[in-house]
């Protein structure tokens, strides 16, 4: 069955939205990162993935370090291929990483890496990751030429980017043609002797159709899961969505 990967940087928006310059040993800080992360997977969550910024604008350091020590599933660390970030994830080793573009006006990652456009320091990154024995994912669009390129510079898992998907919901054919184009990125991938995972904009509603089409070793979800969790509860949105997968 296809693993869920949880991504819980949501949770921390809510919590920066109050809390953002409280000194921690003075308030009680909520929502708690590590209360959420156990939730999930006492819902069932596969893995729990965080998003370690450059700007820190929701996860900050000493949760992924928090995360390290607590959860019992895999820790799934997000970032950009900087220096600073890959430092500091050779200091906490979480089991994954997935390297991902960021724009500082995004609200959340809009789009695949471009490995293209900086080969060598993404492939600098994946080396430099990969020496810590942390397997190592590039976050990529549905695109032949970008995942053949993440097979060359030694990735041994790529996520497909399913955002474009996940807009076209209320156009069929856009939607098909975005399903079809999915389906042909995994296939290839696979062929590769990639992993293949996928993420971005799944939700309740659209990952029947997505699972129809592909075969994923894992989905990262956030958002829905998280909107989810404010009226159900962490533990039933999780447990939801597993059915879902099922």
């Amino acid at each position: 069955m296809t693993k869920l990967g949880v991504n819980i940087d949501h949770s921390a928006t809510v919590r920066q939205a109050r809390y953002r310059d409280s000194d921690e040993s003075e308030v009680v800080v909520e929502p708690s990162i590590i209360d959420v992360a156990l939730a999930a997977e006492r819902g069932g969550a596969d893995s729990i993935t965080v998003h370690l910024r450059e700007d820190r604008r929701h996860i900050q350091d000493s949760d992924v370090f928090g995360l390290r020590r607590a959860i019992s599933t895999k820790l799934n660390l997000e970032m950009a291929c900087t220096p600073e970030i890959t430092q500091i994830a050779r200091q906490i080793v979480p089991d994954y990483v997935c390297l991902v573009p960021e724009n500082r006006m995004e609200v959340t990652t809009e789009g695949g890496l471009n490995i293209a456009g900086s080969p060598q320091k993404v492939e600098k990154t994946v080396a430099a990751l990969s020496e810590k024995n942390i397997v190592c994912s590039i976050f990529i669009d549905p695109d032949l030429s970008q995942i053949k390129l993440a097979k060359q510079i030694g990735a041994p898992m790529v996520e497909l980017h399913t955002g474009a998907y996940a807009n076209a919901w209320k156009n069929p054919q856009k939607k098909k043609a975005e399903l079809e184009r999915i389906s042909r990125a995994a296939e290839y991938a696979d062929s590769l002797g990639l992993i293949v995972n996928s993420g971005h904009g799944i939700n309740y509603l659209n990952v029947r159709e997505l699972l129809a089409v592909a075969r994923f070793n894992e989905l990262n979800i956030g958002h829905t899961i998280i909107s989810r969790a404010i009226i159900a509860g962490m533990g039933t949105a999780v447990r939801e969505m597993k059915e879902l997968l099922k």
